[in-house]
């Protein structure tokens, strides 16, 4: 699709799988969706919002909305968050992926298969393919968090035609992130999307991020608060922990207050301050230009 297609009226939109979604239900669920929110997906999209003034240099990021793996947060932490990377420069791509209904493997199938086309494209969206980060809140941050320590994990379908492209993302922002499955931290509603209300211990480790910091996970910022009543903040110190000793390079602010889901919209108070710190940690690692000029 050429750049003279995309625009932030029509955002242009991306089908994942166009030959065919990988372990398609006979009975697939009909998408719904309201102002705020879009559930039962059966059809996994990258919808695309490039930046007003790209920056030359700026990374490609992919957003991932939570929702605890039943709905995604489209308006909030979909729209919300690529907006405020377009104020950056950069070109952004919200997610729309595979829910409970479906379960593992598919949402983390279809983060592969994003982040696999954007490398493909980086050319044409006026980027870099080896400056492509990711982006997730709550369980959406799971799923960025998926996405940079089980990269590797071979869940794409026989015959992917873009397999052989690096799953790794160049660095990750996790947003008062779901990250493990194990009591008693656990976001019960994102295992039960998940894994259902059966499971293994082997399935729940797998899962459960912290555990799974081996290889090579990218650079990683993470914001979350005390506060929080929905993804107890010790998700956020888990991940934080487990990359720290692995020796990847990692920042974690925590805010005394603040409820869950505030991402770009409820900035009152300190943990607004979130947005300047995570665009100065995006230029201290070299991922964004030092001057923004738009």
């Amino acid at each position: 699709m050429p750049l003279s297609n995309l625009s932030l009226n029509a955002p242009a939109i991306i089908d994942l799988w166009p030959e065919g979604v990988p372990g398609q239900l006979a009975n697939p669920p009909v998408e719904q969706r309201d102002e705020h929110s879009i559930w039962a997906v059966s059809t996994p999209t990258l919808t695309v919002y490039p930046a007003s003034k790209p920056l030359k240099g700026a990374p490609l990021m992919i957003v991932c909305p939570g929702g605890g793996y039943h709905k995604l947060s489209w308006q909030h932490g979909g729209i919300g968050v690529a907006k405020w990377l377009n104020s950056l420069g950069i070109t952004a791509f919200v997610l729309k992926y595979r829910l409970f209904e479906y379960g593992h493997p598919a949402p983390l199938q279809d983060v592969q298969r994003a982040i696999r086309i954007v490398r493909s494209r980086a050319d044409q969206f006026g980027g870099d393919s080896n400056n492509v980060g990711i982006s997730g809140a709550s369980a959406g941050g799971h799923l960025a968090a998926s996405l940079g320590t089980l990269y590797d994990l071979k869940v794409a379908p026989a015959g992917d035609t873009l397999g052989g492209i690096s799953a790794r993302p160049d660095f990750m922002m996790l947003l008062y992130p779901v990250i493990t499955m194990d009591e008693p931290n656990v976001h019960t509603g994102s295992r039960l999307g998940l894994l259902g209300e059966e499971f293994t211990q082997e399935q729940s480790d797998l899962l459960s991020l912290e555990k799974q910091v081996t290889g090579e996970p990218p650079p990683a910022f993470i914001v979350a608060t005390n506060q929080d009543e929905i993804v107890d903040v010790e998700n956020s110190v888990l991940i934080y922990q487990a990359l720290k000793e692995a020796g990847v390079v990692t920042e974690l602010h925590l805010f005394e207050e603040g409820n869950h889901g505030f991402a770009v919209n409820n900035l009152e108070g300190p943990k607004g301050v979130w947005l300047a710190l995570a665009e100065a940690w995006l230029k201290h690692r070299g991922f964004l230009p030092k001057e923004v000029g738009n």
